[in-house]
C-alpha cells in the first residue's frame, strides 16, 4: 500500500500545484466581456483499473442574445493510472494498413496487431481542447475534445507478445549485429511515454487525448456538479523498435465513467 501512494504523489502534487496556479490568475481578472465564460472542472474518470485525475481549466463565447450556444477552449491538465492491461499496435498504417482518410474506414489487420501487457502504466499530460454546449438554464450540455499537447511518464517494463516481431542486438563494439526474434511473453521491454499528442482522427491520432460528452447542473452561481463520459486513448513507447515491423508505438484505449466539480469564475 505505501508503494502505491508513493508513485501517485507527483502527479497529484502537480495538479493540485496547476489548480492553484489557475484559481490565482482568473481571480485577479476583471470579464472583458458579458458574452465571455470561463471556469476550472475538477474531475476523475474511472473504469475497472483505469483512473484518471484532471483540472480543466475553459472558456468560451456564449452565442446570441440568449446565451443558448456556447463554444470555446479548454486546457486540460490530466494523470492516468492503468493497472493489468494490455496495449496494442498503434500505427494507422500497420493496423488499417494505410494512413489518412483510409484509415477511418479500412478494416483491422489482425495480423498486424501486437501486444503489449503492462502491469502497470502511468503518464501526465497537458493538452489544447475545443469545447461546445447548450445552455439551458441551470442544467448544460456539452462535448469536449483534446486537439494537441504533450505527454510524460516515469519508465515502465512490459511485456512484449509477437509472432512475428524481433529486435536488432549488437555488441559493445557495435559489431556482430543479430535480430533476436520476439517468442510469446519472453522479451520485457523497457516503455515510456513521451512526446507529443495531435489528433489526426481514428488510428491517425497520436499520444495521449480525450473526447468527453458531459451534463452539467449548476449549484449556485459558483458551484455546479458535471457528469460525464469519457473515451480515453494512450500510448506508451518502447526502448528498442520492433525491427519487422518498423514500430516502438503501442495503444490503449478505455471509456470511463467521468464525475467533477465545476467553478465557474465569471458569466
Amino acid at each position: 500500500m505505501a508503494q502505491r501512494i508513493t508513485r501517485y504523489q507527483l502527479p497529484i502534487l502537480s495538479t493540485l500545484f496547476l489548480i492553484g496556479f489557475l484559481i490565482s490568475g482568473v481571480h485577479a481578472q476583471t470579464p472583458v466581456s458579458t458574452r465571455l465564460t470561463s471556469g476550472l472542472d475538477l474531475g476523475f474518470g474511472y473504469k475497472a483499473n483505469t483512473y484518471a485525475p484532471s483540472a480543466t481549466y475553459y472558456q468560451l463565447l456564449n452565442i446570441g442574445e440568449k446565451k443558448l450556444f456556447s463554444v470555446g477552449y479548454t486546457v486540460r491538465f490530466a494523470s492516468l493510472y492503468i493497472d493489468n492491461q494490455n496495449f496494442y499496435t498503434a500505427p494507422a498504417r500497420l493496423t488499417r494498413g494505410g494512413t489518412g482518410f483510409y484509415a477511418l474506414t479500412a478494416p483491422l489487420k489482425q495480423q498486424n496487431i501486437d501486444t503489449l501487457r503492462m502491469d502497470y502504466a502511468s503518464n501526465t499530460s497537458l493538452n489544447l481542447g475545443i469545447r461546445a454546449q447548450v445552455n439551458l438554464g441551470r442544467v448544460e450540455i456539452g462535448a469536449s475534445a483534446d486537439l494537441l499537447g504533450f505527454v510524460f511518464g516515469r519508465t515502465r517494463t512490459g511485456r512484449v507478445v509477437s509472432s512475428t516481431g524481433a529486435i536488432q542486438l549488437t555488441n559493445q563494439a557495435g559489431a556482430d549485429s543479430v535480430r533476436v526474434p520476439f517468442r510469446g511473453e519472453a522479451q520485457f521491454q523497457s516503455t515510456q511515454a513521451r512526446g507529443f499528442n495531435v489528433r489526426l482522427l481514428g488510428d491517425n491520432d497520436r499520444g495521449t487525448l480525450a473526447t468527453e460528452v458531459f451534463g452539467r447542473v449548476r449549484i449556485n452561481q459558483r458551484m455546479g456538479v458535471k457528469i460525464g463520459y469519457q473515451w480515453v486513448t494512450t500510448e506508451t513507447r518502447l526502448r528498442v523498435v520492433d525491427v519487422i515491423a518498423d514500430n516502438d508505438r503501442f495503444r490503449y484505449r478505455a471509456g470511463l465513467a467521468y464525475v467533477a466539480l465545476s467553478f465557474p469564475f465569471f458569466d
